[in-house]
């Protein structure tokens, strides 16, 4: 699909705030007709775009938004993958439930929608599907495990879908940014075990203010918004981009080149994290 001319049909789920949201209006901005979507939209209707009700963990949820936007386009030419939960806390801590709702939304969530719009795409031979992973799903970090699962997860299932739908002229990329300030490190939830009486809380506390800091001050989300539509325009998408602080970006990097060990104990240094 060659979206570098014309007007495209885009759905973003996750757009009431951040990254999502920054997607929604710079897309709109550049007169592509865009649908946000979100749990609870906004009462007032922003400025560019349309909002739909969409909760990616209910199927019937996705399936009734996906109709809701082809009766009224005829067609969805991207999807932009990006609604997402942090859960943070040792996995010692976390309980089956708390991991379940994390890889429910973040892993599961994206299934719901490629499913839901697959059929459609697949009838037209043609889309594009931008999942937005993280750099913590290619770099695993300490008191983020199951968010870093849902993001490494994330990342074979782009891998499998570009292979599956290639055929079918559908295209899918993962957008992997590092540290992005949006409301995402006020909305974290912490595993009720991380509290008073863990194990792990002094190591986790100090690891997650580092986390929070970073966070804050990150690249704004504009920055993914401006990747996703690189990503969105290109001729022949590769199948992962990174955005964010070089020094983030150069992690991975080092992670291919360096030991194992080596990297770990460097990771490990990075966020006050001694070995024994």
């Amino acid at each position: 699909m060659d979206t570098s001319q014309g007007s495209k049909v885009v759905l973003v789920t996750g757009a009431s705030s951040g990254i999502g949201e920054a997607c929604a209006e710079l897309l709109s901005v550049r007169k592509h007709v865009v649908y946000g979507t979100s749990r609870r939209p906004p009462e007032k209707p922003p400025v560019g775009y349309r909002m739909l009700a969409l909760d990616v963990t209910q199927e019937d949820s996705v399936r009734r938004a996906v109709a809701e936007l082809l009766e009224r386009e005829g067609r969805i030419d991207v999807v932009v993958n990006n609604a997402g939960h942090a859960l943070a806390g040792a996995l010692e801590d976390t309980s089956v439930e708390e991991a379940w709702r994390q890889l429910d939304t973040n892993v599961l969530g994206v299934l719901r929608v490629c499913k839901a719009v697959l059929p459609h795409m697949r009838e037209r031979r043609s889309g594009r599907i931008i999942n937005i992973g993280s750099l913590g799903g290619v770099v695993g970090l300490p008191f983020q495990g199951l968010y870093s699962a849902s993001k490494f997860a994330l990342e074979g299932l782009t891998e499998s879908l570009r292979q599956e739908v290639e055929a079918f002229g559908i295209q899918a990329s993962l957008v992997e940014p590092g540290d992005v300030r949006t409301r995402l490190t006020d909305n974290r939830v912490r595993a009720e075990g991380s509290r008073d009486g863990s194990a792990y809380r002094e190591p986790f506390e100090k690891v997650l203010a580092i986390i929070e800091k970073e966070e804050r001050e990150g690249v704004p989300a504009e920055a993914v918004a401006r990747k996703v539509l690189e990503v969105m325009e290109a001729r022949e998408p590769d199948v992962r981009y990174s955005v964010g602080k070089l020094s983030q970006r150069a992690a991975v990097v080092a992670k291919a080149l360096l030991p194992a060990r080596t990297f770990e104990g460097l990771l490990m240094s990075m966020f006050g994290l001694k070995r024994r």
